[in-house]
């Protein structure tokens, strides 16, 4: 006897017609006509089922900030950086926790059941990092929330970064953070990254830096973050975010860079979204589009994963919690449109994902966490196109979101009354 079956599901890997059998919290079964009984039986009807969404690159303790103090009139990153200090000294835990505790409740509703976020600790009273410690505890059973200790204005550039860093990690956040590109000098950053690998080092952490999140080609911090991670043994556990440089960077130069990139076996997290609304605002035209080379960082077998990085906040005034729209805009962005190349966006928001996270237990394996998505589409290639409706979000075993799915009527003489979510008029082939 099980405690869940779900039936008739295609799964992202290509297999359909699949049933998977759970009990407790564990996937037990994963066959075709599972001959067993369960006390709950959902029909995903031939639609996919997905490990859930994971988010590896957030900002939970600015989310949902959007007009306070006031609004982001030039769009940019550097204004958004401003206004989010202006807004650092007078917000309240109880304010953090309620937005936060509110984006988590959009986020579940999307099958997004694991996030990273980057906790800002300019703030010496650290009032952010005890906020987002709170919500990581009370968010526990359905959404596992991995923080890391960003300083924001710099770990060199803002006084008291240093001391203030340390002490974040002391209260229990989990990454050591960093953003060489924003100290006073190359070398400042250079330098910044070389002190938090060896923090990490030292502490037994893993790093996540904003690394070279500008349109300037001579911002190389990239290197130096593998270089460090290759003498600190730190390969497989720091992860290069944005890395949005390597958009306008010399060819040759690259040629060089993503091998040293694959040595250190850094994880890659663009975040397409707020990187293509963020980058070229000095340019006229040609404008640059700014999200780092995506299908070479690829092939050259590196693990490439996607962030949302910011919904309604200093940066970014759009978002929701959607990690399907964030993969849409990649296809767009890296011209990543073919059939193999979607699989691969899929895999970023999901597997590519997991593996930066460190995420055990995740997938829908025989013995895999019971945590799966039913979505309103066929296969990943229709899900990334429609971003259909989660028809269901099972975790642990136990079913936690359910939305309707998404029928149009229509009143038309000798055409059909319904149309099922855009899969209807979908190519017949």
């Amino acid at each position: 006897m099980f405690d869940l079956i779900v039936r008739n599901a295609n799964l992202p890997d290509g297999r359909t017609g699949v049933d998977i059998g759970i009990k407790g919290d564990r996937i037990i079964a994963v066959e075709r006509n599972l001959q067993a009984q369960a006390v709950e039986d959902i029909d995903a009807t031939g639609r996919l089922v997905s490990p859930p969404f994971v988010d590896p690159h957030f900002h939970m303790d600015a989310t949902l900030s959007l007009g306070l103090p006031r609004m982001n009139v030039s769009g940019t990153l550097l204004e958004g950086i401003a206004l989010w200090g202006e807004l650092r000294p007078i917000v309240t835990r109880e304010e953090l926790v309620d937005r936060a505790l509110r984006y988590c409740d959009l986020a579940v509703t999307q099958g997004l059941l694991f996030i990273r976020s980057h906790v800002d600790t300019s703030d010496p009273r650290l009032v952010t990092v005890e906020a987002m410690i709170e919500v990581r505890e009370r968010v526990a059973p359905y959404i596992d929330l991995q923080l890391v200790a960003f300083p924001q204005d710099g770990y060199y550039r803002s006084p008291g970064a240093i001391e203030a860093l340390n002490k974040a990690l002391d209260l229990g956040v989990d990454i050591v953070g960093g953003i060489p590109h924003f100290e006073r000098t190359m070398g400042d950053g250079t330098a910044s990254v070389e002190a938090l690998c060896r923090i990490a080092a030292d502490r037994g952490l893993p790093v996540d830096m904003h690394c070279d999140e500008t349109d300037d080609p001579l911002s190389r911090h990239i290197e130096t973050l593998a270089a460090q991670t290759i003498r600190f043994g730190l390969q497989g556990r720091v992860a290069g975010s944005h890395l949005t440089s390597m958009h306008s960077m010399d060819n040759y130069y690259v040629s060089k860079l993503i091998p040293l990139m694959a040595e250190a076996e850094i994880n890659v997290i663009p975040n397409p979204l707020i990187n293509i609304m963020l980058q070229g605002r000095h340019d006229t035209y040609p404008k640059r589009r700014g999200m780092t080379r995506v299908r070479e960082l690829m092939d050259a077998g590196l693990n490439v994963s996607f962030g949302h990085d910011c919904v309604m906040d200093p940066w970014y005034s759009m978002g929701s919690g959607d990690m399907l729209e964030v993969g849409h805009m990649a296809i767009h962005v890296a011209q990543m449109a073919g059939i193999e190349d979607k699989k691969k966006i899929f895999d970023a928001l999901t597997v590519n994902s997991a593996k930066t996270m460190g995420l055990a237990g995740y997938g829908l394996e025989k013995g895999c966490n019971a945590d799966l998505v039913i979505l309103q589409a066929r296969d990943p290639l229709e899900a990334l196109r429609l971003k259909p409706n989660r028809l269901a979000v099972i975790r642990r075993g136990k079913v936690i979101a359910r939305s309707a799915p998404r029928i149009g009527e229509l009143f038309l003489d000798g055409r059909p009354a319904r149309i099922d979510g855009g899969l209807d008029y979908a190519p017949r082939c």
